[in-house]
């Protein structure tokens, strides 16, 4: 065989088949493309002894590997689509002499062309757009030192290189394992063979709308954000397979339907799409699913961190009520009296005074916290073991006992308390019942409950909710949990002083004034005749000093999921060009028919019309659906990340929408174009 055939012929398949091998090779370049920007950033420079840099390191290595997981997935489907289309040729070549073997070295060819292009374009775009979006990443986490100098990650580069190249050898093991379970016959008729018309599972179908419903009632039905974040992917999960059932067998009971509505069906912009819709109704199901799942995929994730990104200076007001921050800790209740607290105050004062900060907005409360479970009758139960577990994973309640004094001169009111009364305020919960009982402690009646409190700092990024349980005598309250907050001899329950304050400082003044307190606290902790020496902890934390990092990584989630949105389009997109692609092909030859028989142009473009719209604007709605009921559980999701602004949620949310609908729109008079082209005649036939 003269040398070089193989590669000409693979190159000449590529060439007269490039309506089906373009799109498919820049949706290629286009995640390569992804992926190196990723990992660059992961392993750049610019990132380097920033603040937050771990956090972000860790989204975006997690943001890569979501891409080369999917990149597998979909170029899988891809792939054999472009092998089912291709196998009447393949057939062709078997009939005419060539085996399997030499078939498979065609498709290796083919494979290798591909794939070399794809590489080489992909790093090259990638290489060239790295800078952009190292630029873009530093913009969106409010960064202002920017290096402008341009450089090369070679560890990117030969991670992507790896990455897809293993990819791309899986993908040309499929397409051989394709062409050799097929007989020459096979593979020359499989145009011709199509489906049989599909029967509707009713069973399926209502396991499909119950999977939905049941997933709406989770989003509908979780309060607690704790609950919500477990919970959500168990949701997610049944709306995917619930999407797919239902897209399937849905689809053909609606074509069903149509069918027998006779003034509908008995038309001619209606009779050839309702027949060709319903031929085929139960494959395209699943390509229409697809599509309406990456849709839903798209705005969750642009919707969410869009919020989270845009509400960064709403999450930090909460996270830090002032711009000072100082909690102490001691080892009993009895440390926590007014002389103690008093010394604590003044140094604290005083230390601020040393660097001309002139604090104001002083607030200053006690508070007993421990970690529990609270039973049906409202008894609080402290848990030793939750301190490890529970406030990470959420599965227990923070307890934070204050006195009503306190509450008092937070919050600037007068409330007044019976000897066997209590006020409650429930963070990232809701408490339902009409008494507390505070261990094997006493009960106390639920005077009210309150809808708002000045927190700390690491009570509002708990996972886990927090009960305030405002009391009219903290000593006497705390013991019901003196016995039973025990693990290994130690107490689990924590006796705090909290002391909030705003400054003038400028970012640099508030940095070097909490490093004083933290070398006074080394000082405390190291001196045994230290005045403190039942003070446990001292801790400080400043609104200023760790904006960055709330910028770093809210920015850095925000250009993630513009990322993993832009390869989500992508994939939506394919689907949707070889669903009218291949459906073009498909119907070319009864359009044929029905324009020998008198079918106009004008009559062909409404058939058409009355096709797709009754398929193509599914999953948009679909995906407006989920949306709907998504944004429930989001929105509750997104407030343990101290986002508590749901008019920005809301309007982010319905703009994405509108974007993507106007954009989805646009991909349907392009592709419709194409489908009418190859139908109607007006393009040559491959």
């Amino acid at each position: 065989m003269k040398k070089g055939f193989y590669p000409h012929l693979a190159f000449d398949g590529i060439r007269k088949n490039k309506r089906l091998y373009l799109p498919y090779i820049l949706t290629q370049i286009g995640m390569i493309m992804m992926f190196y920007i990723v990992i660059f950033l992961r392993y750049g420079k610019s990132l380097e002894g920033t603040f937050g840099d771990k956090t972000v390191n860790v989204v975006l290595m997690l943001g890569g590997w979501v891409i080369a997981i999917f990149a597998c997935i979909f170029l899988f489907y891809t792939n054999s689509f472009l092998i089912r289309r291709r196998k009447k040729e393949f057939g062709l070549y078997n009939i005419l002499g060539m085996d399997k073997k030499n078939i498979s070295i065609l498709l290796f060819w083919e494979s290798l062309i591909t794939s070399a292009i794809s590489l080489f374009c992909g790093l090259v775009l990638g290489v060239a757009l790295s800078k952009l979006a190292e630029l873009g990443l530093i913009k969106v986490m409010n960064r202002a030192e920017v290096s402008y100098s341009f450089y090369v990650s070679p560890t990117a580069i030969l991670l992507t290189a790896g990455v897809f190249s293993v990819i791309f050898l899986l993908l040309f093991a499929n397409s051989v394992r394709q062409i050799m379970s097929a007989d020459a016959v096979t593979l020359l008729r499989s145009e011709s063979l199509g489906e049989k018309p599909p029967k509707a599972n009713p069973l399926l179908g209502v396991i499909g709308v119950l999977l939905l419903l049941g997933a709406y009632t989770i989003a509908v039905v979780v309060d607690e954000p704790q609950t919500a974040v477990r919970v959500f992917f168990i949701a997610v999960i049944m709306v995917i397979v619930g999407t797919y059932l239902l897209m399937i067998f849905g689809s053909v009971l609606l074509c069903r339907f149509l069918q027998k509505r006779k003034n509908y069906y008995y038309q001619p912009n209606h009779f050839v799409s309702v027949s060709s819709m319903t031929y085929r109704m139960k494959r395209n199901g699943a390509g229409l699913a697809s599509v309406c799942v990456l849709a839903t995929m798209v705005l969750v994730m642009i919707s969410s961190t869009a919020c989270l990104f845009f509400g960064t200076e709403n999450s930090i007001s909460i996270r830090y009520p002032r711009d000072i921050t100082l909690s102490t800790g001691f080892t009993s209740l009895d440390e926590i009296d007014d002389d103690n607290l008093k010394k604590v105050a003044a140094d604290i004062d005083s230390l601020a005074a040393s660097h001309n900060a002139n604090a104001s907005n002083i607030v200053a409360y006690r508070s007993v916290v421990t970690v529990g479970s609270i039973s049906d009758d409202g008894r609080l139960t402290p848990d030793g073991t939750a301190v490890e577990v529970g406030i990470k994973s959420g599965a227990h309640t923070c307890f934070d006992i204050v006195p009503i004094e306190d509450y008092n001169a937070v919050m600037g009111a007068n409330e007044t308390l019976a000897p066997d009364e209590v006020i409650v305020y429930g963070y990232k919960m809701k408490y339902k019942y009409d008494t507390v009982t505070l261990g094997d402690g006493k009960t106390y009646k639920v005077k009210k409950t309150v809808d708002n409190y000045l927190i700390d700092g690491d009570t509002s990024v708990n996972i886990a909710p927090s009960m305030f349980i405002f009391v009219p005598d903290l000593k006497e309250a705390v013991k019901g949990f003196a016995k039973d907050a025990v693990k290994d001899g130690l107490s689990t329950v924590n006796y705090k002083y909290f002391r909030f304050f705003d400054t003038d400082l400028d970012i640099e003044g508030e940095r070097a004034l909490c490093y004083d307190y933290i070398d006074m606290t080394r000082q405390l902790f190291g001196n045994k005749n230290s005045a403190y020496k039942n003070l446990l902890t001292l801790s400080v934390e400043s609104r200023n000093v760790d904006r960055d990092d709330y910028y770093s990584s809210f920015g850095a989630l925000f250009y993630l999921g513009i990322m993993l949105s832009v390869v989500f389009i992508f994939a939506a997109v394919l689907i949707i060009y070889y669903k009218q692609v291949s459906e073009g092909y498909e119907d070319q030859s009864r359009f044929e028919i029905m324009q020998k028989v008198g079918m106009t142009k004008k009559e062909i473009r409404k058939s058409i019309n009355s096709q797709l719209l009754t398929v193509f604007f599914l999953p948009l709605a679909g995906a407006g659906l989920h949306m709907i009921f998504a944004s429930v559980i989001i929105r509750r999701i997104l407030f343990s990340f101290n986002f508590n602004f749901s008019a920005l949620f809301f309007v982010t949310t319905a703009i994405c929408f509108v974007a993507f609908a106007l954009f989805y729109t646009l991909v349907y008079r392009i592709t419709s174009n194409a489908y009418y082209k190859i139908v109607s005649g007006a393009k040559e036939r491959e």
